[in-house]
């Protein structure tokens, strides 16, 4: 989900970014209920992505509204369902415990009706995944953004969704054509292939894994975002994944989004 701010012009009256120290909680509780402002549409996305002000009394800043009715068709995916997708996204990233995926709400009634939202995450617009990915200090999180990918079968891993915040965090966005039943990874980070899964990520995995079976609130979650044969997929990639605990190699379909930024 894109977290740049329009261009020049299109806004006005933009407030600050919620602080990064907000809790959690209570960031999804405004993601939920807060009254929904449009500042503009963010225009270097194919779907209808707009920056807005978020506000629930107490608290305002922004957020990323991407409206189910501003979703582009596509072949492969079946038509509205983007925007459920990026909810799915955080719901998995939370379940394994990574914290990759900004906060992310689906909201009934948008100013453009149903829609994701998701939390603005104030990010250098210059900086992506090939700025910082030799970083010694971000390998353990990269790999698991890596594994992440494979899970959700990530269809469009740009450069660009991949955002630093300013306290040195990285945040994945723009998960709207993941989860898909067929073999769809297509993603730039291809520079742990060959390698094995670190141990203390495979651990977080098996959690996982425990919690698809076991978890009927997850389960439910799940369910009420994704058709029943994704979430079957999904289970049966994060078992293949733990049955061979190797970064794969690219296949022989395209296997890097474009463009790759």
């Amino acid at each position: 989900m894109a977290t740049r701010r329009p261009r020049p012009g299109t806004a006005r009256r933009i407030p600050d970014p919620l602080p990064p120290e907000t809790p959690k909680e209570i960031v999804l509780r405004w993601l939920r209920e807060g009254e929904i402002r449009l500042l503009g549409l963010i225009p270097w996305g194919s779907n209808a992505t707009f920056l807005v002000a978020l506000s629930d009394g107490e608290r305002t800043g922004l957020a990323v509204y991407k409206p189910q009715r501003g979703e582009e068709p596509l072949w492969d995916f079946p038509h509205g369902t983007l925007c459920y997708r990026e909810v799915a996204a955080y719901v998995v990233s939370e379940a394994l415990g990574w914290g990759l995926v900004p906060p992310t709400v689906l909201r009934e009634q948008g100013p453009y009706g149903r829609g994701a939202l998701q939390l603005y995450i104030d990010a250098d617009p210059e900086e992506n995944y090939f700025t910082f990915r030799e970083d010694p200090a971000l390998q353990p999180v990269l790999m698991r953004l890596a594994a992440f990918d494979l899970i959700t079968n990530n269809a469009d891993r740009k450069a660009g969704h991949c955002l630093r915040d300013r306290n040195g965090r990285i945040w994945a966005i723009d998960h709207g054509i993941c989860f898909h039943v067929e073999p769809k990874l297509r993603t730039v980070i291809w520079d742990y292939r060959g390698q094995p899964i670190p141990e203390d990520i495979l651990e977080e995995i098996r959690a996982f894994d425990r919690r698809l079976r076991e978890d009927e609130g997850l389960r439910a979650e799940l369910a009420a975002l994704l058709h029943p044969a994704e979430i079957a997929a999904l289970e049966r990639r994060t078992a293949a994944l733990l049955e061979r605990p190797i970064f794969p190699h690219p296949g022989p379909w395209r296997s890097v989004p474009w463009p790759m930024i």
